[in-house]
């Protein structure tokens, strides 16, 4: 059984970047900024701090996010 992410965020793009700014968090307290890519599955989780990107509309939007597994395939670190 899975567990929900911490944090999930519902976007409008499949690319996507996460540095680790949350709530409370800035980003220089965060992680290095990564990119990721958001597949066929409709969504994907930052490697780094485990916050789940969710494509609006896509096939993971209104589904029970325990339920899914963890992606994060097609993360790269940002080079600027």
């Amino acid at each position: 059984m899975s567990i929900a992410p911490p944090q999930t965020t519902l976007v409008t793009h499949t690319r996507v970047e996460c540095d680790g700014a949350q709530d409370g968090i800035p980003a220089a307290l965060g992680h290095p900024r990564v990119w990721l890519e958001i597949d066929e599955h409709g969504y994907v989780d930052c490697g780094y701090c485990d916050r789940r990107f969710i494509l609006k509309g896509g096939p993971a939007d209104g589904v029970d996010q325990s339920t899914l597994h963890d992606i994060s395939a097609g993360a790269s670190t940002a080079t600027d």
